[in-house]
């Protein structure tokens, strides 16, 4: 082989390698321009039935107040829990809720992303401030379930758990039957 050849042998390796080299960074380009598009247009669409707070004033008014947290019994049967996330606690830290009955929750939080998790069960989600986590599960049986948060939410996130006893529904429906919200603490 003489150089000539080599020469030209080594011009058109050296071509191919440069098609190459334009056709993947038009793929890096392409995939950069979809993130960007995609990050865009869902900042400016957020998902629909997103529900919205104001973090600065849950506890002044409206249905995150101290007096309606907890576990409560509406009129049309249906069990609802209220809780709110905070650093480094749920309030309230404990929750009552009865077993074999669809239980709603509805939970957000004050200061930064936090996690909610119930023991073995598949209540699971991320509370955001300024929006309102709805969720319902259902409880099998009876007993004691570990509340932890599961989002790393600062320096005293280890700390940061509750708990939620689940009684049998008559038991639940005897105390909730007087109108009020049922609670861990002995009254």
């Amino acid at each position: 082989m003489d150089a000539s050849a080599a020469h030209r042998s080594e011009l058109v390796a050296v071509a191919a390698e440069r098609r190459w080299a334009y056709v993947v960074g038009i793929i890096i380009v392409l995939l950069l321009a979809m993130m960007v598009f995609t990050s865009l247009h869902w900042a400016a669409m957020p998902p629909s039935r997103v529900e919205t707070i104001d973090p600065r004033k849950l506890h002044i008014s409206g249905e995150f107040v101290e007096g309606n947290l907890g576990t409560t019994l509406g009129a049309d049967g249906k069990v609802v829990v209220r809780l709110i996330a905070q650093q480094y606690s749920f309030e309230p830290q404990c929750l009552v809720v009865p077993a074999e009955m669809p239980v709603t929750f509805r939970a957000t939080s004050t200061d930064a992303i936090h996690g909610f998790v119930v023991g073995t069960t598949n209540a699971n989600v991320m509370l955001v401030p300024g929006f309102i986590a709805t969720f319902t599960t259902t409880f099998k049986k009876a007993g004691e379930q570990l509340m932890p948060c599961h989002e790393y939410c600062g320096t005293g996130h280890e700390a940061m758990w509750g708990r939620v006893q689940v009684i049998p529904p008559d038991e639940f429906l005897a105390k909730a039957g007087r109108g009020e919200g049922v609670s861990c603490v002995p009254r």
